[in-house]
């Protein structure tokens, strides 16, 4: 497998800093890829589906992650097509890769780029999608208009989002937790690059099309979390979830400590007589790239 780690023109890491906040998390993930990918099974292949990838294709996985929904893309084009993953953590794009090279994937390629900045226009892929990513861009207009560069006219978009917080209990109970332990206001519901920035009814579709998206469909997606215990849960949390993480870093051990034994005693009402079941309800979208150039 080739690795083509270059720094994004602009956005997060571009400025020198050693390392971005999300390598921190970037371990954790891919230890938890398995759960993951079992949590993410059904709405991962729908996605793969809506952004009609098919052998031979050439695929841009934008936030790609360690990788997950990265080999299914990989394994969906077979060794004729070509797929490039690209984060702004470089750790845990080297996982990607290393992910790939384990399972004999050499038509995977990485590059570190800001969804925001991929600096790929021309570039004329057949598909494009992010799982669980495009979310955090502050500016999701700015990554939208960079993934319709990159596909070619008629390419085909899909990504998979956060709906309301209502929707998601388990996950607005963690973030408004550790932000009331850290002396923080809670988050706004829709903030710019929260993990429910994107769940605003109509926001998606609204911001697809001004980007010159057409075709555009947003359908949510119930995607319950199953484990056997809300200590896995937390496991997984507290060694993954990057936004909490950086909330309560600032606090010292014992106040941590406490927010993360309120987070458990909250998140335990889920579990019930066959273990931990945490309901999550996820947005699908799916668009095609206008035939001609925007203004034309």
């Amino acid at each position: 497998m080739t690795s083509n780690i270059a720094q994004p023109a602009n956005g997060p890491g571009s400025s020198g800093e050693s390392g971005h906040p999300w390598d921190k998390a970037a371990e954790g993930w891919n230890r938890h890829s398995a759960v993951i990918n079992t949590w993410l099974k059904d709405v991962t292949q729908d996605m793969l589906a809506a952004a009609r990838i098919e052998p031979g294709a050439r695929v841009l996985d934008v936030a790609a992650g360690a990788g997950g929904q990265t080999l299914d893309i990989a394994r969906r084009v077979g060794s004729g097509g070509y797929v490039l993953a690209t984060d702004l953590s470089p750790r845990i794009l080297e996982l990607a890769a290393d992910n790939a090279r384990a399972a004999g994937l050499g038509h995977v390629h990485t590059q570190l780029a800001d969804a925001q900045a991929l600096g790929l226009a021309g570039a004329g892929f057949d598909a494009a999608v992010s799982r669980l990513g495009l979310m955090f861009c502050e500016a999701p207009h700015a990554a939208l208009d960079e993934i319709a560069a990159a596909l070619k006219p008629g390419g085909r978009f899909a990504a998979v989002v956060f709906s309301q917080p209502q929707a998601n209990p388990c996950a607005a109970i963690l973030m408004s937790t550790a932000c009331r332990h850290a002396g923080l206001p809670p988050p706004a519901p829709f903030a710019p690059g929260m993990l429910f920035s994107l769940g605003k009814p109509g926001l998606l579709a609204q911001l697809l099309e001004a980007a010159g998206f057409t075709d555009v469909q947003v359908q949510p997606k119930a995607a319950p979390f199953r484990l056997p215990s809300c200590a896995h849960y937390l496991d997984f949390v507290r060694s993954s979830a990057s936004p909490v993480l950086e909330i309560l870093a600032r606090l010292p051990g014992s106040a941590q400590a406490a927010a993360w034994d309120d987070m458990a005693a909250q998140l335990d009402t889920f579990t019930g007589a066959s273990g931990w079941e945490g309901p999550n309800e996820l947005l699908l979208c799916s668009a095609r790239r206008g035939r001609t150039e925007r203004g034309a």
